[in-house]
């Protein structure tokens, strides 16, 4: 839900409902979510890398069909269609780039 401050995270963790389930009715202060984070990155960016493949697993994240039923048509090959082991690689890196973009936000919202 976009709570990025451990400040605001604690306030949510006394008034948002979906935080109240999340954290057991626990209501830490901002210095425990703060230093949570900050010992816990690999675990958290870990998590966070999982998500995606589960979301992935699950059918959350799209992907495209092909059907094959005998038909020949010109093939479209586009740089943006095809998908190589490096370019799976490089997108794999973009997301985790993308996961300590985030990660330095919340640290930053700390400050």
């Amino acid at each position: 839900n976009q709570v990025q401050s451990s400040r605001r995270l604690e306030r949510e963790a006394g008034r948002n409902v979906e935080v109240m389930w999340l954290t057991g009715k626990l209501a830490p202060d901002f210095k425990t979510i703060a230093d949570f984070r900050r010992n816990n990155g690999d675990a958290v960016r870990a998590t966070c890398r999982q998500f995606v493949v589960l979301c992935r697993e699950v059918g959350l994240i799209a992907s495209g069909t092909v059907a094959v039923d005998g038909s020949r048509f010109r093939a479209v090959n586009t740089r943006d269609r095809n998908y190589t082991p490096g370019a799976i690689q490089r997108r794999i890196e973009q997301i985790e780039g993308g996961i300590e973009r985030y990660l330095a936000q919340l640290d930053t919202a700390d400050r």
